[in-house]
C-alpha cells in the first residue's frame, strides 16, 4: 500500500491554457530500502512543464540532466552543485523519517515514506515575460498530507495531529518562512524563465496540422476539426477561421486545450458544427513561436462518408452470402441422400417395388431364361442387406443364410453402450529539534 504513495504528488495538474508554465521538485525517501526493480531508498527529479528535465536517486549518487538542452546550457559547475545539494537532502530525509517514526511510535517493520515538492507556476505575458502566479511547498508522509507552506498568510498548514508540533517550530522561525516565500516568488520564477527560454531555443518541436470533417448528430451538420499534435514546449496558438474571420466561443467553437501525448509532446483539438451544404472558406491557423511555424491550412471540403448507408449495403451483402450458403448446403444434402438427380429403384408391372442388384449388394442368380430365382435364397439376401445397412458384424454364410444367436445379441449391446458414451535532530543554528527539521531549496 506504501508503494503506492510514491505517486500521491508526482500529479502535478495539466491546464488547458497553454500560457502557463511550471517548474517543479520532488524529493522521495523510503525509510529502507525497497528491493524492488526501480524503486530507490531515495530520489529526487525537477519537471519543466511536467517533463523531467534533471535526476538523481541514492544508487548513482549523481544529479544528472534528462534533456538536450538542459545538459547543453547547464555548465558543469551546475550539475556538481546540484550532485552535492541532493546527497545532503538525502541525509535530511534519512533523519526525518526517524523522528516522524519515533513521534507515531512506528517499528521498522512496515516501509515508511516521506516526500517533498515544491515548486512554482508563471503566466506568460504579452511581453514574452513570466508573472508568478503560484507558488506549491508541501509535505506529505506514507501517502497523507503532512504540512504545506501558505504563501499568502506566510504561515504553514499542519493537516494531521501528528504534523502541529512541526508547525509550531516553523511558524516560530521568521528567516525560514521568509525564505520559502522568497524561493517560490523569485528564485524558483528565475529559474523557470531561464528553462523555458532554454527549452524554446534547443529543443522544440514543430507541430503537424489536420483539418478534417466528421458527422454530426444531426443528418444537415457536420463537425469541423482543427488539430495539431506532435509539438514541443506546449505554447501554441490555434483557431479556426470562416472567410478570413476567427471563430469563438460564442460561433460554437470547442476546445480540447493542449494535452500531452505519450511521448512528451502536446496536442490540442478545435472543433465547430457547420451546415453540410456550408461552402465558406474555413481554415486552421496554428503558429508555434518556438519552432518557428506558422500554418494556415484551408479545408477541401471534402464531406464524411454516410456511415449509416455504408453498414446497411454491407449487412444487405452479408445476408445475402449467408442465404446463398444455406441453399447451397441444403442442396448438397439432398443430392448425397438421393434425393435429387434420379432413383435407385425401378418398379414392375404388378406395382411391387423391387431393390436393385447394386443397392442389394447380393449374390441373387439368374437362370438362363433371366428369370430371378425366388425362394429362401432372395429371403437371406434382404437380411445380409438389412445387415449391413445397420452397420453390424453379423455374417452370412456361403449359402446366403444370416447367423443369429450370440453374435446378433453381442452387436445389440455394442451400439446401446456407442449411443449412451459415459523524533530528534540539530538545526541549521545548531539548536535540538523535537520535531522535523526544517528544509531549504538550493537547486
Amino acid at each position: 500500500m506504501y508503494f503506492l504513495a510514491v505517486f500521491v504528488l508526482l500529479g502535478t495538474g495539466l491546464t488547458a491554457n497553454c500560457a502557463l508554465h511550471s517548474l517543479t521538485y520532488i524529493y522521495t525517501a523510503f525509510s529502507k530500502p525497497v528491493e524492488l526493480p526501480g524503486l530507490h531508498e531515495f530520489t529526487a527529479m525537477g519537471l519543466l512543464d511536467n517533463k523531467m528535465i534533471d535526476y538523481f536517486d541514492s544508487d548513482d549518487q549523481k544529479k544528472v540532466p534528462k534533456q538536450d538542452f538542459m545538459k547543453e546550457q547547464m555548465p558543469v559547475e551546475y550539475w556538481e552543485k546540484g550532485t552535492q545539494s541532493r546527497q545532503s537532502k538525502q541525509q535530511w530525509f534519512k533523519v526525518n523519517i526517524d523522528i516522524l517514526m519515533k513521534r507515531m511510535r512506528q517499528n521498522n517493520t512496515d516501509v515508511h515514506i516521506l516526500q517533498w515538492r515544491h515548486g512554482c507556476e508563471g503566466e506568460m505575458q504579452p511581453d514574452g515575460k513570466l508573472q508568478y502566479r503560484h507558488g506549491t511547498d508541501m509535505y506529505s508522509y506514507d501517502g497523507t498530507d503532512f504540512l504545506s507552506f501558505d504563501d499568502d498568510h506566510s504561515t504553514w498548514v499542519a493537516a494531521t495531529v501528528a504534523s502541529q508540533p512541526t508547525k509550531r517550530k516553523w511558524d516560530d522561525v521568521q528567516v525560514l518562512k521568509e525564505y520559502t516565500k522568497g524561493y517560490l516568488e523569485t528564485e524558483c520564477m528565475d529559474w523557470l524563465s531561464k528553462f523555458v527560454e532554454f527549452g524554446k531555443r534547443i529543443d522544440a518541436t514543430p507541430p503537424k496540422v489536420h483539418v478534417f470533417s466528421k458527422n454530426a448528430k444531426s443528418e444537415k451538420n457536420i463537425i469541423l476539426s482543427c488539430m495539431a499534435t506532435g509539438f514541443y514546449p506546449k505554447d501554441i496558438l490555434l483557431q479556426i477561421k470562416r472567410n478570413g474571420r476567427i471563430l469563438t466561443k460564442e460561433d460554437g467553437v470547442f476546445s480540447t486545450g493542449t494535452r500531452p501525448n505519450g511521448d512528451g509532446t502536446y496536442q490540442r483539438t478545435d472543433r465547430v458544427e457547420i451546415l453540410r451544404t456550408d461552402m465558406s472558406t474555413y481554415t486552421c491557423e496554428v503558429e508555434h513561436v518556438a519552432s518557428e511555424v506558422h500554418v494556415e491550412k484551408e479545408w477541401d471540403h471534402t464531406l464524411p462518408s454516410d456511415s449509416g448507408s455504408i453498414i446497411g449495403v454491407v449487412v444487405g451483402v452479408v445476408v445475402v452470402l449467408l442465404l446463398l450458403l444455406v441453399l447451397f448446403v441444403v442442396l448438397l444434402i439432398l443430392f448425397k441422400k438421393g434425393m435429387l438427380g434420379g432413383s435407385n429403384s425401378r418398379s414392375d408391372c404388378s406395382g411391387e417395388t423391387l431393390k436393385t442388384v447394386s443397392t442389394k449388394g447380393s449374390d441373387e442368380s439368374v437362370d438362363s431364361a433371366g428369370t430371378k430365382d425366388s425362394g429362401v435364397a432372395r429371403d437371406n439376401d434382404i437380411e445380409a442387406s438389412k445387415a449391413l445397412m445397420k452397420g453390424s458384424d453379423e455374417s452370412v454364410d456361403s449359402a446366403g443364410s444370416k447367423d443369429s444367436g450370440v453374435a446378433r445379441d453381442n452387436d445389440l449391446e455394442a451400439s446401446q453402450a456407442l449411443m449412451k458414451g459415459s523524533d530528534e535532530s540539530v538545526d541549521s543554528a545548531g539548536t535540538k529539534d523535537s520535531g522535523v527539521e526544517g528544509n531549504t531549496s538550493d537547486e
